[in-house]
Protein backbone atom coordinates (compact mmCIF):
# COMPACT_ATOMS: atom_id res chain seq x y z
CA UNK A 1 0.00 0.00 0.00
CA UNK A 2 1.00 3.23 -0.97
CA UNK A 3 2.55 4.99 2.29
CA UNK A 4 4.26 8.71 1.05
CA UNK A 5 1.99 11.18 0.05
CA UNK A 6 3.56 11.30 -3.37
CA UNK A 7 2.45 7.63 -3.41
CA UNK A 8 -1.24 7.91 -2.12
CA UNK A 9 -1.63 11.14 -4.66
CA UNK A 10 -0.36 8.98 -7.99
CA UNK A 11 -2.92 5.83 -6.61
CA UNK A 12 -5.52 8.52 -6.36
CA UNK A 13 -4.76 9.44 -10.02
CA UNK A 14 -4.53 6.40 -11.65
CA UNK A 15 -7.93 5.10 -10.24
CA UNK A 16 -9.43 8.27 -11.97
CA UNK A 17 -7.48 7.78 -14.58
CA UNK A 18 -8.49 4.07 -15.24
CA UNK A 19 -11.89 5.68 -14.57
CA UNK A 20 -11.77 7.61 -17.67
CA UNK A 21 -9.47 5.22 -19.90
CA UNK A 22 -12.68 2.18 -19.30
CA UNK A 23 -15.29 4.80 -20.18
CA UNK A 24 -13.48 5.90 -23.36
CA UNK A 25 -12.41 2.20 -24.22
CA UNK A 26 -15.96 1.01 -23.83
CA UNK A 27 -17.55 3.93 -25.71
CA UNK A 28 -15.44 2.91 -28.79
CA UNK A 29 -16.15 -0.54 -28.64
CA UNK A 30 -19.76 0.71 -28.26
CA UNK A 31 -19.41 2.59 -31.62
CA UNK A 32 -17.41 -1.04 -33.62
CA UNK A 33 -20.34 -2.75 -32.37
CA UNK A 34 -22.64 -0.82 -34.28
CA UNK A 35 -20.95 -1.13 -37.50
CA UNK A 36 -20.42 -4.96 -37.04
CA UNK A 37 -24.11 -4.75 -36.31
CA UNK A 38 -24.79 -3.01 -39.46
CA UNK A 39 -22.36 -5.26 -41.61
CA UNK A 40 -24.57 -7.93 -40.17
CA UNK A 41 -27.61 -6.88 -41.36
CA UNK A 42 -25.99 -6.53 -44.62
CA UNK A 43 -26.98 -2.85 -45.12
CA UNK A 44 -24.84 -0.52 -46.43
CA UNK A 45 -26.14 2.69 -46.43
CA UNK A 46 -26.55 1.58 -42.11
CA UNK A 47 -22.80 0.39 -42.09
CA UNK A 48 -21.44 3.41 -43.86
CA UNK A 49 -23.05 5.61 -41.46
CA UNK A 50 -22.14 3.66 -37.81
CA UNK A 51 -18.31 3.78 -39.62
CA UNK A 52 -18.12 7.51 -40.29
CA UNK A 53 -19.54 7.52 -36.63
CA UNK A 54 -17.05 5.58 -35.28
CA UNK A 55 -14.19 6.89 -37.29
CA UNK A 56 -13.73 9.93 -34.76
CA UNK A 57 -14.08 8.14 -31.51
CA UNK A 58 -11.28 5.32 -32.54
CA UNK A 59 -9.11 8.41 -33.15
CA UNK A 60 -9.82 10.28 -30.15
CA UNK A 61 -9.12 7.02 -28.34
CA UNK A 62 -5.79 7.32 -30.13
CA UNK A 63 -4.52 10.91 -28.91
CA UNK A 64 -5.85 10.22 -25.38
CA UNK A 65 -3.55 6.74 -25.34
CA UNK A 66 -6.43 4.63 -24.70
CA UNK A 67 -5.72 2.91 -28.11
CA UNK A 68 -2.41 2.23 -30.30
CA UNK A 69 -2.55 4.14 -33.53
CA UNK A 70 -1.65 0.96 -36.05
CA UNK A 71 -4.41 -0.59 -33.84
CA UNK A 72 -7.03 2.16 -34.81
CA UNK A 73 -5.71 2.36 -37.93
CA UNK A 74 -5.87 -1.95 -38.84
CA UNK A 75 -9.42 -1.91 -37.37
CA UNK A 76 -10.99 1.57 -39.60
CA UNK A 77 -9.09 -0.67 -42.61
CA UNK A 78 -10.78 -3.88 -42.11
CA UNK A 79 -13.99 -2.65 -41.23
CA UNK A 80 -13.80 -0.02 -44.18
CA UNK A 81 -12.92 -2.64 -46.41
CA UNK A 82 -15.94 -5.26 -45.06
CA UNK A 83 -18.54 -2.32 -45.59
CA UNK A 84 -17.09 -1.26 -49.06
CA UNK A 85 -17.58 -5.27 -49.98
CA UNK A 86 -21.50 -5.35 -49.14
CA UNK A 87 -22.02 -2.51 -52.24
CA UNK A 88 -20.18 -5.49 -54.76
Amino acid sequence: MANSPQAKKRARQNERRYAVNKARRSRIRTFLRKVEEAIATGDQAAATAALRLAQPELMRGVTKGVVHKNTAARKMSRLSARVKALGA
